[in-house]
């Protein structure tokens, strides 16, 4: 490996540890990113869609795959181009994303017991991902 290379690599590292910030409440930790350059939302909503693809869902509009008892979802998405991905796993799970705009993406992953999140969007060319673990 190169010496730029490695420090790219963990320039990258710790950029990704700094922006994904990790909170704890009431028996949960979550995860949230929400990238502030044009060029990464839109590389995290292609992600998100071929996420989607491969999971067997839409690669755009709204999608749901729930596993597990007592779990609900939601959208609410006013525009064009919109994609909100939720994907709970588990018992007693909510859901719940709101998009208003054109070309946003959202993605919201709970694994785990009686989780709780949301995602809210206004504006165009957005995107983020809420990852919820419950305990």
């Amino acid at each position: 490996m190169t010496a730029n290379f490695t420090k790219t690599i963990a320039a990258a590292a710790t950029a990704l540890l700094i922006g994904i910030s990790p909170a704890m409440a009431g028996n949960q930790i979550s995860f949230g990113f929400a990238p502030s350059d044009p060029d990464q939302a839109q590389m995290l909503g292609l992600g998100l869609s071929v996420f989607s693809l491969v999971q067997g869902m839409s690669g755009n509009g709204g999608n749901a795959y729930q596993n597990g008892n007592g779990n609900s979802a939601g959208f609410n998405q006013n525009g064009s181009g919109n994609n909100g991905v939720i994907y709970q796993e588990g018992n007693g799970h909510s859901g719940t994303i709101q998009q208003t705009g054109n070309n946003n993406s959202c993605g919201l992953f709970q694994f785990g017991q009686v989780t709780d999140a949301q995602c809210q969007q206004y504006g165009n060319g957005q995107s983020g991902i809420t990852t919820v673990f419950g305990f």
